[in-house]
């Protein structure tokens, strides 16, 4: 059983995935979709498996999708130092990233995709345990913020598989080595 971990998220072109107070509206002002864009759907078609923190989870239920958490099919791991009440599909925990994914890995299903931050991102590269990295750079630069890769013991090599332009936005996909 080895699980591909998986790394989605959108950036601004300086490397922040939310604004210094942490908003992310940012990711709403893009251009008017023009061409299908199906990578997203793709992704949530190879997972079963949904790794966020709390931060993350809040921001989903509060200002991107209001009262409606969007993973319903999918069990979704809510790193946090203040847990809620689990249900089927939603557990709360403050088990460490690295080992919450090495758990996964190591029990059948589909892929799991890791939705950030920093803190849980970091040292799940740091422990090179992301297999694939679909990083969608969005045109705007935020001059300051909250970076995708906090500090990590590195270098990590990755491979560019390839790099898509889909209505104004980049869409590049890595592997690792």
């Amino acid at each position: 059983m080895n699980r591909e971990v998986i790394l989605y998220i959108a950036v601004s072109v300086d490397g922040y995935i939310a604004e210094a107070d942490g908003s992310i509206g940012f990711l709403e002002d893009t251009e008017v979709i023009v061409d299908e864009e199906t990578s997203y759907q793709e992704l949530l078609d190879k997972i079963d498996t949904v790794v966020l923190g709390r931060t993350t989870y809040d921001q989903l239920v509060n200002e991107l999708a209001p009262g409606n958490y969007p993973y319903t099919e999918q069990t979704s791991y809510i790193i946090t130092s203040h847990p809620d009440t689990n249900t089927e599909k939603l557990v709360f925990t403050s088990e460490d990233p690295v080992e919450l994914v090495r758990n996964l890995k190591s029990v059948d299903g589909k892929a799991i995709w890791i939705v950030g931050g920093s803190s849980i991102i970091a040292p799940l590269v740091e422990a090179n345990l992301i297999d694939s990295y679909v990083i969608t750079t969005i045109p705007v630069l935020l001059g300051k913020g909250i970076p995708l890769f906090s500090e990590f013991e590195g270098p990590v090599s990755l491979r560019v598989d390839r790099v898509d332009v889909n209505n104004g936005l980049v869409y590049t996909y890595y592997s690792k080595k």
